[in-house]
């Protein structure tokens, strides 16, 4: 069956209007969002942005807000008369300076989108590309569907979400990217163009993982599966023995990852397997208890303390590793996916071969324990399976990925700087919107058609409109 949904408004808990006598469930209530300061301005309009760690900010001359694709298109075609340079930003959630812009900033939480489409039948959901995680999974259940992978954050914009590379975890499941069968954007030259496997592949090859740098995505249409139950067991481990064990546990469940607490050999595993039916909902006093009032008021205590003392930080991280038990329930695949994340931190992202995962994350033991930098937060180690996406960091292999983090307002960067060396070596690829070093002449040996990706952006916006500083830095000018 295929219908039509009302478009959907400004960004709300409420999913889009379902086209039948059943009303759609109603969405769960939102996490929390980041703290006063942290992340809001980009929804503003004002002329300064700051995204939502807190680690990078943007003043433009102008801000364009369309609110059709008629006025995007000839906002673009008036910049590109004026020689002007257009940067489109979503939610804030890029460490990076992806969406930074310095001349127009282009913000399109306004736009009176099209319907969006929902075909049943093949499970297939064409949304704007403005319409966050959080909203497409609260429409998605509502015809019985659902992303068939996710990671722990819903606020970000599916176009940004896909322009980075954003993933969950799964031997065998891509990255977000490689649940889309299509998508739509706005060129340089303020042209609507489609593209998909089966029109302009050598397009949907670059634009899926994009960077924003080929054009403005309108709207993308995702493949779905039918709607799941998770069945999440989180335990306590030993690194040596998850390490040793890593093949079977990865290969013989649906989800995995693992947290490893620096100055320790303590970790904590994370398993999520399919089951038919939610027969063991977690009681909501302990998802309070452990998500929002450990996970987030109570760590986020911690880490001033350890921000405030340094030399406390391997005491507090033993703490830490200790203070949650493990714990096996079930829910709805987004609800268990996707978690409330209010403590503001800056990381780094590495996806490596998977048969180096191991020796890459003794490195980085070995660097946190020499280093006089004290590592506040936990390291988090996820894999994906291969994908076709030109700039996807898995591309055309399995991989690990290990992603590193340090509390807000504490230096990282000698922390980052020894990792991303390790990682280099191993073959790794930075996360396109976590913190990294690389240019594009280092990255271009680590992607095989990085120049076929270079070459669409030339045919597209060969004047660069939608270039800015990090776009400079990983792709060249």
């Amino acid at each position: 069956m295929r219908t039509t949904a009302p478009p959907p408004g400004p960004p709300s808990d409420q999913p889009s209007g379902r086209p039948s006598e059943q009303p759609p469930e109603q969405p769960s209530k939102p996490s929390e969002q980041p703290p006063a300061g942290a992340g809001r301005e980009h929804r503003s309009g004002r002329q300064d942005w700051l995204n939502w760690a807190g680690n990078q900010r943007a003043t433009c001359r102008r801000v364009l807000r369309p609110r059709t694709v008629d006025e995007l298109q000839t906002m673009v075609r008036d910049a590109a008369d004026a020689g002007a340079r257009v940067k489109p930003v979503g939610a804030g959630h890029s460490f990076t300076g992806a969406a930074c812009a310095d001349d127009h900033r282009l913000e399109l939480d306004a736009m009176e989108s099209s319907p969006v489409t929902v075909n049943t039948g093949a499970r297939l959901v064409t949304v704007p590309g403005q319409m966050t995680l959080h909203e497409i999974n609260a429409l998605l259940v509502s015809y019985g569907l659902a992303l068939p992978n996710l990671g722990d954050v819903d606020r970000q914009t599916i176009a940004g979400a896909i322009a980075t590379g954003t993933h969950g975890t799964g031997a065998t499941h891509r990255g977000l990217a490689g649940a889309v069968d299509a998508l739509t954007l706005v060129t340089a030259g303020g042209q609507v163009v489609s593209c998909s496997e089966r029109s302009d592949p050598d397009l949907f090859g670059a634009a899926r993982i994009g960077l924003g740098a080929l054009g403005v995505v309108t709207d993308v249409t995702l493949r779905c599966v039918d709607a799941f139950v998770l069945r999440a067991r989180e335990r306590p481990g030993k690194l040596a023995d998850v390490l040793a064990g890593l093949p079977d546990l990865v290969d013989g469940n649906d989800h995995v990852e693992f947290y490893w607490f620096p100055y320790t050999d303590l970790v904590r595993v994370k398993i999520n397997n399919r089951v038919p039916m939610d027969s063991q909902p977690l009681p909501a006093w302990r998802g309070w208890f452990d998500d929002e009032f450990l996970s987030n008021t109570v760590f986020d205590g911690v880490c001033r303390l350890g921000r405030t003392v340094p030399r406390l930080v391997p005491a507090l991280n033993g703490i830490c590793a200790r203070a949650v038990g493990a714990r096996t329930y079930t829910g709805r695949s987004d609800r268990v996916f996707c978690s409330s994340r209010r403590v503001l931190f800056t990381e780094m992202e590495y996806a490596l071969p998977r048969d180096a995962l191991s020796e890459a994350l003794l490195a980085l033991r070995d660097i946190v324990d020499r280093s006089a930098l004290r590592v506040m937060m936990p390291v988090e180690v996820r894999f994906c399976a291969a994908d076709d996406s030109w700039l996807s960091h898995s591309y055309q292999r399995d991989s690990g990925y290990i992603a590193i983090h340090q509390y807000s307002g504490m230096p990282y960067e000698a922390y980052f700087r020894a990792f991303e060396q390790v990682a280099t070596s191993l073959g790794g690829r930075p996360h396109w919107g976590k913190l990294h070093y690389r240019t594009a002449e280092t990255l271009r040996p680590a992607y095989p058609r990085f120049d076929d990706f270079l070459a669409v952006r030339d045919r597209l916006d060969p004047d660069r409109m939608f270039a800015n500083d990090y776009t400079a830095q990983v792709l060249g000018p």
